[in-house]
């Protein structure tokens, strides 16, 4: 296995989701994983009654994209996230990389990049 295999994962916001979905095929990106999360940073919480009891919520409504590319450059990645999904604000979030040691398909048994083609 010869081919760096990297991980990219992004913990945003839902906005414009679809549109950063579409630019992510144009670059060749062919499969993503979204999960809806919660999570909190330096972003500051809010103030919301519960059956009349005021509480502080600090965790705040996410999404976690994850992508592993092989042959589309990080950076690609990288600058489409940050043109689509930024807003400029706090809260936007984060991009986390990092490098794979092998990604194995479950129903063939491939490895690596030939782990991550489209079958045709």
């Amino acid at each position: 296995m010869s081919e760096i295999l990297t991980k990219i994962d992004i913990i945003t916001r839902p906005i414009n989701f679809e549109k950063f979905k579409a630019e992510l095929a144009k670059i060749g990106v062919s499969g993503i994983t979204v999960s809806d999360v919660k999570g909190t940073s330096l972003q500051k919480g809010y103030i919301e009654t519960y059956r009349g009891v005021n509480r502080e919520n600090s965790l705040h409504d996410r999404i976690k994209i994850e992508i592993v590319v092989c042959e589309v450059p990080v950076q690609d990645v990288v600058d489409v996230t940050r043109k689509f999904l930024s807003t400029g604000k706090p809260g936007d979030g984060k991009i986390f990389i990092y490098e794979l040691a092998n990604v194995v398909k479950i129903s063939t048994g491939a490895e690596g990049y030939d782990a991550l083609k489209d079958e045709k």
